[in-house]
């Protein structure tokens, strides 16, 4: 499941831009806003996916999710998942 998290993230993210093409940073902010706003049992799941392209077998291997804007989304999410940890969001 937590591969569908990443890709649900980064069709979210990519739709951020798609929304602002005006603004170059729109796809960088709702990384940013996603990292800063996840949960820290969230953040722990996440991180012991394997890095988006790597695994031939999962969903995270070469295909859609690996490639193309949404490769590099997943990417920028797992290098920022893989940051020390960040401030969380209180709800």
């Amino acid at each position: 499941m937590g591969a569908h998290a990443l890709g649900a993230a980064a069709y979210a993210a990519k739709a951020a831009g798609l929304a602002a093409p005006d603004r170059a940073d729109a796809v960088t902010d709702e990384v940013r806003w996603q990292l800063d706003h996840i949960s820290a049992a969230a953040r722990a799941a996440l991180r012991l996916l394997p890095p988006v392209g790597e695994n031939r077998s999962g969903p995270l291997g070469p295909g859609l999710l690996a490639s193309g804007l949404l490769g590099r989304i997943i990417g920028d999410l797992q290098a920022g998942l893989a940051e020390a940890d960040r401030p969380q969001a209180t709800k």
